[in-house]
């Protein structure tokens, strides 16, 4: 694999001009890469892109192609980071299997959802697929196309690859670019099981909207994190731990750096994450997902916090326990909260790649 940090000679493309994608695409941009972009709506972006971060500090590049169309933007491209929700992401692995090319890199943001298994035949064809734990930091678009603001960067960003052998080298390109370290993770177990949107997205909901059915109104749109509430904690936990008995299960596998959201939030009671969730600054003023109508606000379900969060990033966890024969009633209880509530019956199994045992989740994951 080439020399990532060699800004005149790496091209890198962005999928998805949202969040996420700018903020790459920009910071990319700043550090003298060739940056390519792909996104529905090209003729909407300028030529440079701005980060401004929350002490107001401004940061700036430019781009060298804005289009969408996928071979024109991934075609020769050294890296393509890839900021699809969950749901989008199999129909993209066919669409780019044509234009890739073995030692080419493809970084996930964040990697659950599936992009092992969405991408299997770009990993064949010698792609290597990287995965980041969790997002650098909150982003947020002030003006599609333009700027976008970025708060509470993390110190420390943890990734996996797959193959394995290239993960040092793209841990110093995800390192240079922000500015902060990057562990290599000893496997994408260690992605696909973080405890993170998954676990946390759709625990929220199912409490933040348990009394929710047709016809139902709710006056305002309650603060996602600022109004985080202590039955919304109580699930969690108990999601967090049959994620973690998950994790013990495969014990085949290194899974330390799988973190119980009781280490990574320093909260191991109710009250306590409460507290914690409700005073992360970067996240406090975020609403919930959901749309304005007459008399007030309604879920919104094609967010992706509904459509890849349940059906692909805690389907895929409750897959995991049922080919272990592991009971996690809690997470159970919260698929078939989203499925009754919406209809929606999609999702993401191992069974339907051929993992039908432990063994087989060791031999998938190349142990």
């Amino acid at each position: 694999m080439k020399n990532l940090l060699d800004t005149h000679n790496t091209a890198v493309a962005v999928i998805g001009g949202g969040n996420v994608g700018t903020q790459f695409a920009a910071v990319s941009a700043s550090h003298g890469y060739e940056v390519r972009m792909l996104c529905s709506r090209p003729e909407a972006f300028s030529d440079t892109l701005e980060i401004i971060d929350e002490h107001g500090k401004v940061t700036s590049g430019s781009l060298s192609l804005v289009s969408s169309d996928i071979p024109e933007v991934v075609t020769g491209a050294d890296v393509i980071i890839v900021t699809y929700p969950a749901f989008m992401l199999e129909k993209l692995g066919q669409q780019l299997l044509p234009f890739v090319h073995e030692g080419q890199v493809i970084i996930m943001l964040p990697g659950t959802g599936g992009a092992e298994f969405a991408f299997h035949d770009l990993i064949r064809k010698g792609v290597v697929l990287s995965g980041v734990q969790r997002v650098p930091s909150v982003a947020r678009l002030e003006e599609y196309g333009k700027r976008v603001r970025c708060e509470g960067l993390r110190s420390e960003m943890f990734l996996a690859s797959v193959p394995r052998a290239n993960m040092a080298s793209i841990c110093e390109f995800v390192a240079h670019l922000f500015g902060i370290r990057c562990t290599p993770l000893p496997n994408y177990l260690c992605v696909t099981l973080t405890p993170s949107n998954p676990i946390l997205h759709t625990t929220r909901l199912r409490t933040l909207f348990a009394d929710y059915k047709e016809g139902v109104v709710y006056g305002k749109n309650p603060l996602f994190y600022g109004d985080w509430s202590d039955d919304s904690s109580r699930l969690l936990l108990k999601c967090d731990e049959e994620l973690q008995m998950i994790c013990r299960a495969l014990d085949k596998a290194d899974l330390t750096s799988v973190k119980s959201l009781k280490i990574h939030y320093e909260n191991d009671t109710v009250e306590g994450l409460t507290a914690k969730m409700r005073s992360i600054e970067s996240l406090h003023n975020l609403g919930s997902p959901m749309v304005k109508v007459e008399g007030g606000f309604i879920p919104d379900f094609n967010s992706r916090y509904f459509k890849a969060d349940f059906p692909y990033g805690l389907a895929i966890i409750k897959s995991f326990a049922d080919v272990l024969h592991l009971d996690v009633p809690n997470i159970d209880d919260t698929l078939s909260w989203y499925r009754g509530l919406t209809g929606d019956q999609t999702k993401l199994t191992l069974e339907e790649h051929g993992i039908n045992s432990a063994s087989d989740i060791y031999d998938f994951y190349h142990f």
